[in-house]
């Protein structure tokens, strides 16, 4: 990814002008009224009547340039990346689907994260079986996610978070949904279990926090958390059959918690596997 940059700019007028940049494109757009105090957006500087303005522009990442490169989810307004290289991952990920996560408080729906699903583009070589299915077909047959996830290619689940909120209530309402879907929870399981909750104990997830939860195959996950962006690191790697299968389960299996997510992932498949 290109680092971002600053390109300073003079720009000289007869009159104080407010100026604006897009795409490192100045655009200037409506003149403001002088004042005594001399203070204005921009810096001004009058010299043989006029006035010239200094600003700075911000040479945008390569990578957050053109809306092609990205998919907004219509809901939460979240923009997620088309593709992903993920710490861990042999290889980049495609998104195929993304959907919102609401909790119901005093009948009142609010939502909390935006999530796109990614996988490695080569599992639509085993999904030939539903080629030419509908959406609505595809998203009512769970042997098609089943496959998915028993793939031993990678996967990733991007949360992004669209309100402010702490670690433990986060963990206590993903263990909530994951641990109903454990029956008879092995030693293996409950330390992983242990190590997963552990990456989000005492830690405030801001809004526009991402968690990354990254299938590698289903025997192992990789949790990553980044506050601002794509994360550098794995801060936890869960394994466990049991709890990875689960976690999938949550989110694409029979009672999802995010209907949105999985309806979304099955248009995505549909489009896909024509």
């Amino acid at each position: 990814m290109a680092a971002a940059g600053a390109i300073s700019v003079w720009i000289s007028t007869s009159t104080p002008t407010k100026i604006t940049a897009f795409n490192t494109k100045p655009r200037i757009s409506y003149p403001l009224k002088l004042s005594r105090n001399g203070i204005y957006p921009l810096s001004t500087f009058e010299k043989n009547g006029q006035y010239e303005q200094n600003f700075t522009i911000k040479a945008a990442a390569s990578s957050s340039v053109g809306s092609a490169e990205y998919t907004e989810e219509p809901a939460t307004k979240v923009k997620f990346q088309r593709s992903l290289s993920l710490p861990g991952c042999s290889t980049s990920l495609s998104l195929l689907g993304t959907g919102y996560r609401e909790k119901i408080f005093a009948i009142i729906g609010v939502k909390v994260y935006a999530a796109g699903l990614y996988v490695n583009d080569s599992i639509f070589g085993r999904l030939d079986a539903w080629r030419g299915r509908s959406a609505a077909d595809i998203q009512q047959d769970p042997s098609l996610f089943n496959n998915i996830f028993e793939a031993n290619l990678e996967k990733s689940l991007l949360i992004v978070l669209v309100r402010d909120i702490d670690g433990k209530t986060f963990w206590d309402a993903l263990d909530e949904a994951i641990s109903p879907r454990i029956k008879s929870p092995t030693a293996d399981d409950k330390s992983a279990l242990s190590t997963f909750r552990a990456v989000f104990q005492g830690k405030p997830l801001k809004k526009e926090t991402s968690i990354f939860l990254t299938w590698i195959d289903p025997t192992k996950m990789l949790v990553s958390l980044s506050f601002d962006g794509m994360p550098s690191s794995v801060d936890a790697t869960i394994e466990s059959p049991n709890v990875a299968s689960a976690l999938f389960d949550v989110f694409l299996g029979g009672d999802p918690v995010s209907p949105t997510l999985k309806a979304s992932v099955a248009k995505g498949l549909e489009a896909t596997l024509k």
